[in-house]
């Protein structure tokens, strides 16, 4: 007998009732970027169609996310000042924290608003953490910061917090925070194993860093996939509700492993480099735009990922429905 595999592709409806794989507006997350000071939207040269939004426009995104049935967005604040510590994230009246007590305003019960947990925007050395005097991230002075932010992103109405700093202990110090500030029911996304990777760059860009040198004391080296796995088992220990594996298309391998061995919803971030290239090729007219997006979040799904953050949130979901 000759196999006919075939049978199942001969027609766009056949092939649709038997994908494995759905892509649906509630499995996407949108990441925005709010500038502070900012009185209009200012493009991001490095991510074509993305923005650093002001307040003003900040409302007019979340209700197009809403209204498209976005599962989530998630908030990045770019603060005019910076210093050693960071002390911006902590402000209420600091960028991120005043974005998100607006971005809860508005999404209302739509849509999570979640938050970056993370000092890196708000520091002028651009690290994740608090630096010792030699110049070292001071990884146990930066759980007190992290503390002290995750009750201001609670207090300002974050349905969850992402914590993206890659400090060891990140998890079990942010949820005895909440817990004892009164926030238990404050969820945790725990960006478990994300890499040091060469695809943040454009995000380098949205964000202004003030970064010199790298952050490979502290992300994971590209080449290790079960430290990968260990870092998810941790956050899962320490318990984080939700653990994210950053970037996604590099690292499809340790997704489908966290996905195959985690307990609690795997996510993974499709990040600022895997946006631009694609846009950059389609560009160029080198490749199909839509169908190299699509087929990107896609093999994101089919490695495991239970919700993807993409820059082209909003635009997928519009197409899928």
């Amino acid at each position: 007998m000759i196999e006919r595999p075939r049978r199942l592709r001969a027609t766009p409806a056949m092939r649709r009732l038997v994908s494995e794989t759905r892509l649906h507006p509630a499995d996407l997350v949108l990441p925005m970027f709010v500038l502070e000071g900012a009185t209009e939207p200012v493009p991001i040269s490095s991510m074509p169609g993305v923005m650093q939004h002001s307040l003003d426009s900040l409302r007019r995104a979340v209700t197009d996310a809403a209204t498209a049935g976005l599962g989530g967005i998630m908030l990045f604040g770019v603060p005019e000042h910076k210093d050693a510590i960071g002390s911006g994230a902590t402000d209420p009246d600091g960028v991120l924290n005043v974005a998100t007590r607006i971005a809860a305003q508005e999404a209302g019960d739509a849509l999570v608003v979640q938050t970056d947990l993370c000092l890196d925007e708000f520091t002028d050395h651009g690290h994740c953490g608090v630096l010792d005097a030699k110049g070292y991230v001071d990884n146990d002075a930066t759980l007190e910061r992290y503390r002290d932010m995750a009750i201001a992103q609670a207090e300002s109405g974050s349905g969850l917090l992402g914590l993206s700093g890659m400090m060891d202990g990140q998890v079990t110090a942010v949820r005895d925070a909440l817990d004892t500030g009164g926030f238990t029911a404050t969820p945790i996304l725990g960006y478990a194993a994300k890499y040091a990777s060469a695809f943040y760059g454009p995000f380098r860009e949205a964000v202004q860093s003030s970064l010199e040198g790298d952050r490979r004391t502290y992300q994971l080296d590209p080449a290790n996939r079960r430290e990968g796995a260990r870092e998810i088992d941790l956050d899962v220990l320490e318990g984080a509700d939700i653990v994210m594996v950053k970037p996604a298309m590099s690292y499809l391998d340790v997704l489908a492993d966290a996905a195959a061995s985690s307990p609690v919803p795997v996510w993974a971030y499709q990040v600022s480099g895997e946006y631009a290239m694609i846009e950059a090729a389609a560009a160029q007219g080198w490749i199909d735009r839509r169908r190299a997006i699509e087929e990107s979040v896609v093999s994101i799904r089919r490695a495991g990922a239970d919700a993807v953050l993409t820059y082209w949130a909003l635009e997928l979901a519009r197409w899928i429905r």
